[in-house]
């Protein structure tokens, strides 16, 4: 064994110790990093990432997904085009002391510091500028003393930069408690225009299926951005674990992997074996091997651009959902086997149970009605999953014609409902 090697045994035994030492009693935790203020050394974490992914391999390009890495497609591919989209979040928070309500102005002097990591979503490397994706509660503290929780003090790092001489200043833009996401902005970053970084190229997370390769990169233990590779387990399904504030229960869809995730990796991705995100990792089962998960990348998108468009350049800070006044439920659940893929998928076929008393479906939708799909401003989602159907609202915007295709008995309609002003409800 080389003393490299040998080193790195260690280092991953000790990072193990201080993961388990850090879980909380809950059966679920998010995998935000707080109150670990002492890091690494520049030269220490330089030793660390340095020739992180072997010798033979050599990054080429980085603008929009121009990359070569010696010609070969394999895990390293995948591995370095997910590490140019990575950063790592550090955010320092000011306390209030107990018993106080937040005052602004007001300074207890006593700082906590929280470590994670993020994605970044969207680059505009000529001016530096990019859109990052991270958990809600890796920027959020409920014993903050900015008025909204959230840290007025963030730093991003990319990846092999992870010293305080690279530290990228962020701003917060908007998020959402109950489904785990932020977005952070960097706005005229020099480290950033003359980086390697590149944007992540998005996957339809409703084509993952189980056994599918998933590489998660992040930053376990705040000890700087690194993969661990495993693979889906479960492509879709529902947890429960305790909100950013400590206080509130929070219901997520995610799919589960094998792929080992540790207290830092929250806001990370999860990305296939092509490099595309697939998911953010938001979570690992407590005192439990082997199963972490992530928020599946469909919906963090359809969550991104709510943001973005709610909240990006005003003075809103959180999600908008169109809520249409319809109860749904699965009338058949099947499979389906992809010949091309070898893979195969789970399916449902949603069926209107009720309409909401004036709400937008009322006289359009039925009870019994088969919904096939959802056209929302010239995006069509089929509909062969229940979550499709609320998810598609993320998309819709005041003045937005949703056009439904349902099957009524022997028929198939097309049915158009306008969204309203109304119909938006604040998702905290």
């Amino acid at each position: 064994m080389s003393r490299r090697t040998g080193r790195s045994l260690v280092l991953l035994m000790i990072i193990l110790l201080i993961s388990s030492l850090c879980m909380s009693s809950c059966n679920l935790i998010g995998l935000g990093l707080k109150d670990n203020d002492e890091y690494l050394t520049k030269d220490e974490v330089q030793n660390m990432i340095n020739n992180n992914m072997g010798d033979n391999v050599t990054v080429e390009g980085g603008d929009n997904y121009d990359i070569t890495i010696n010609g070969v497609e394999n895990d390293n591919v995948a591995a370095a085009k997910a590490l140019l989209c990575s950063v790592s979040i550090r955010c320092v928070f000011r306390t209030v002391s107990y018993g106080m309500s937040y005052q602004p102005g007001a300074s207890t002097g006593r700082e906590k510091t929280s470590a994670g990591s993020g994605v970044i979503y969207k680059l505009d490397k000529n001016n530096g500028d990019a859109y990052i994706l991270t958990n809600y509660h890796v920027v959020y503290y409920n014993q903050s003393d900015t008025e909204n929780g959230i840290s007025d003090n963030i730093t991003v790092y990319l990846y092999g930069q992870e010293s305080a001489d690279y530290a990228i200043p962020a701003t917060y833009v908007g998020g959402s408690m109950n489904y785990d996401l932020a977005l952070l902005k960097v706005d005229g970053s020099r480290i950033l225009a003359e980086s390697n970084a590149t944007e992540a190229d998005l996957a339809d997370s409703d084509e993952v299926a189980v056994l599918d390769r998933a590489i998660a990169v992040g930053n376990p233990a705040a000890l700087g951005i690194s993969a661990t590779l495993g693979y889906i387990n479960v492509e879709s399904e529902y947890i429960r674990m305790e909100g950013a504030d400590g206080a509130t229960e929070i219901q997520i869809r995610v799919m589960r992997t094998d792929t080992a995730v540790n207290s830092g990796n929250s806001g990370g991705g999860l990305f296939n074996s092509e490099g595309k995100l697939i998911g953010i990792v938001n979570a690992k089962l407590n005192n439990t091997d082997n199963m972490g998960y992530a928020i599946p990348s469909n919906f963090v998108k359809s969550v991104a651009e709510n943001i973005l468009y709610y909240c990006d350049g005003t003075n809103l800070e959180n999600v908008y959902r169109c809520y249409l006044g319809i109860v749904v439920s699965p009338s058949k659940l099947y499979t389906v086997y992809d010949e091309e893929t070898g893979k195969v998928h789970k399916r449902e076929q949603i069926s209107v149970i009720s309409t909401e008393k004036g709400g937008l479906a009322e006289g359009v939708l039925l009870e019994g009605d088969i919904i096939n799909s959802i056209t929302v401003d010239g995006v069509t989602y089929e509909v062969d999953k229940m979550y499709i159907v609320t998810d598609s609202m993320l998309s819709a915007r005041v003045g937005s014609v949703v056009s439904i295709r349902v099957t009524r008995g022997n028929e198939t309609l097309d049915l158009n409902i306008e969204i309203t002003e109304k119909s938006l409800t604040l998702i905290k």
